[in-house]
């Protein structure tokens, strides 16, 4: 794993190539934020396996964002027949029971720096051809995580970007504060009244959940404020408006999802930011955190 530390957090960053065994055609492998210390509190994300050492790629841990290479329903988006490319993974090809697999990764430079990790890579496959620069900055609590990309091909990129945080619950349960004028369907699983978000009900075990759709005010950006079992919170903030916003949660984690629909012409470039903003600790101790032994770096 990378490395990326100062005095009061330290990230665990997956390397593409060494932590190859971590990484499937879900996720983007070039800043790919594996987990997030406090440097006295221990480990502070988890994920839907958690807290198993090892999850499988599908499901991962911490902060992943993902280039949608097919949209929910199963359209095709940068397919080509039966190749395809997962815009930061490689080149993909379906397997014997219909699943995408990375057969041809792509390859990554990576620039280590004081304060910030930079991931570039130059790709083509599937008839595709992109720029991607992935940029992970830490500056005391607040982590910025920064995507450039650029389409380089003589056709059309259109796909589906999103974040996939997975923060941590706090006695098994979720409290968020989501921007004003926000709603959401009436569902079994969340709900929500004058900007608080809350679970209906703790989710017993890995399998139980649920998934819905945040209907957030049109042209803001996504700004929501989580509690935490070992801090006061997280904030989570996006510089673009999405598109769509998915929540969803088991009984290990919940996740904010924002979406932004990418459709770049030739040449063209589209960049966009996340903000993370980790509050100091509250003083309260949890075993389903603190217990579980970090990943050597």
């Amino acid at each position: 794993m990378l490395t990326l530390a100062n005095a009061h957090l330290c990230l665990d960053v997956l390397d593409p190539v060494a932590d190859r065994a971590r990484l499937g055609p879900r996720f983007c492998w070039g800043g790919f934020i594996w987990q997030v210390h406090d440097v006295v509190l221990g480990p502070l994300l988890t994920g839907p396996e958690w807290p198993a050492p090892a999850p499988t790629p599908f499901n991962g841990q911490g902060l992943p964002e993902s280039f949608r290479h097919r949209t929910r329903e199963g359209r095709p988006l940068t397919w080509q027949g039966e190749r395809g490319v997962a815009l930061g993974a490689g080149e993909l090809a379906l397997t014997a029971t219909g699943e995408a697999a990375v057969t041809a990764p792509c390859a990554w430079e990576i620039g280590e720096f004081a304060d910030r990790l930079v991931f570039s890579t130059w790709h083509a496959a599937a008839g595709f051809s992109y720029e991607l620069t992935r940029q992970i900055e830490l500056t005391d609590r607040k982590i910025v995580s920064r995507s450039a990309l650029t389409n380089t091909s003589d056709r059309r990129l259109t796909l589906e970007w999103f974040a996939h945080p997975f923060f941590a619950l706090t006695d098994g349960l979720i409290h968020a504060e989501v921007p004003e004028g926000a709603t959401l369907p009436e569902n079994p699983g969340f709900a929500l009244a004058d900007r608080a978000l809350t679970q209906r009900r703790r989710f017993a075990h890995a399998k139980d959940g649920h998934m819905d759709y945040l209907q957030l005010p049109p042209g803001q950006p996504l700004v929501v404020r989580l509690n935490h079992p070992l801090l006061t919170h997280i904030s989570f903030a996006t510089n673009f408006p999405p598109g769509e916003c998915v929540i969803w949660g088991n009984s290990n984690t919940f996740s904010v999802e924002p979406y932004l629909a990418l459709d770049l012409a030739p040449g063209e470039t589209r960049s966009w930011s996340l903000r993370y903003g980790f509050g100091a600790s509250s003083g309260i101790a949890s075993p389903a955190l603190s217990s579980h032994t970090p990943l050597a770096r």
